[in-house]
């Protein structure tokens, strides 16, 4: 039986926020550096040993490796906290202000959908910790979050094994702060898509 594409974690990250930033990240193998990914970084440097501590009768485990065969997912986990009845929760450090991003409660889905066929528990909360705030946030485990997950592992396994790049997205917004903005530049290959469209429109035949 032939074994299936790996997809690292944060791909899923990367591709919900955008799937032709996770294509150039993970496909072409195109980062660029950018204020936001340097304090990301930063905070990161904090959380990548391997360490093993308690808390107030917490386990917390430092940069643990995680997979989930089913799926094809691997990682890491900046951290996993062991409750006191063993329930593992993961936390996701993040540089930015305590606020709900759909992206950032896919890795953390993600990561507990690892731990459940490692350890043969159920997760049933993650927790982003906002760094900027110092404010944790909890991050139910829903079925349709898991069911999210899934589906994403499925999409960003057929773009990578399909070697396409997706098209730009028409987001400024979501552009403004992506580190990849120059590389993917945006808004000439949505002018071309526009040009394109605009000359096959011209020349179709009338009816």
């Amino acid at each position: 039986m032939d074994e299936i594409l790996q997809i690292p974690l944060s791909a899923l990250q990367h591709y919900s926020y955008c799937p032709r930033q996770c294509a150039l990240i993970h496909q072409e193998q195109t980062f660029v550096e950018n204020v936001f990914t340097l304090r990301g970084q930063r905070l990161h440097e904090r959380v990548d040993e391997p360490d093993t501590r308690c808390e107030k009768g917490v386990r917390i485990e430092q940069a643990l490796p995680l997979f989930c065969d089913r799926l094809g997912l691997n990682g890491k986990a900046d951290v996993v906290e062991f409750l006191a009845d063993g329930t593992p929760r993961p936390v996701e450090y993040k540089h930015g202000p305590r606020r709900q991003k759909e992206h950032d409660d896919i890795q953390v889905a993600a990561q507990a959908l690892c731990l459940e066929e490692m350890l043969g528990r159920e997760v049933p909360e993650g927790v982003v910790f906002h760094h900027s705030s110092r404010r944790r946030r909890v991050v139910p485990i829903t079925s349709e979050l898991r069911m999210t997950v899934e589906r994403l592992t499925l999409e960003v396994r057929a773009m990578l094994e399909s070697g396409r790049l997706p098209p730009a997205a028409a987001d400024a917004k979501l552009c403004r702060g992506c580190s990849l903005k120059d590389t993917c530049q945006p808004e000439l290959v949505g002018a071309d898509a526009a040009i394109g469209q605009a000359a096959k429109t011209l020349f179709e035949p009338e009816d």
